[in-house]
């Protein structure tokens, strides 16, 4: 899912659901996720500053097992620019650096 980071979370949301007919999902104040009334797979998030981490990412991707996928970046040399971690809001995840100097978060859903 790509994340667009922004400066007014509140004015963002309103625009991109204006624009796109989207609905929030999801809103924790710094990232709000909004979703096709139609088709809840079809998703943009919003962040205004990641609390945890340095750098904002510029794409999430959802993965079964998180752990496998840190072992296998850590294996391969990927640049991990926030450790693994279980994060209040329900998630576990990294952010790994690719060739192109993208950050990616890396994350699957906790219980």
């Amino acid at each position: 899912m790509p994340l667009v980071t922004v400066r007014d979370l509140d004015v963002a949301i309103e625009e991109y659901c204006r624009l796109t007919g989207m609905k929030v999902i999801m809103n924790h104040g710094w990232i709000a996720t909004l979703a096709s009334p139609e088709d809840h797979s079809i998703q943009i998030s919003l962040i205004t500053s990641d609390p945890t981490a340095s750098v904002n990412p510029v794409a999430s991707i959802e993965v079964k097992d998180v752990d496998a996928v840190y072992r296998i970046a850590q294996d391969n040399g990927w640049e991990i620019v926030h450790d693994l971690a279980v994060e209040e809001w329900g998630v576990r995840r990294f952010f790994v650096r690719d060739a192109d100097g993208n950050v990616v978060n890396v994350l699957s859903h906790v219980g």
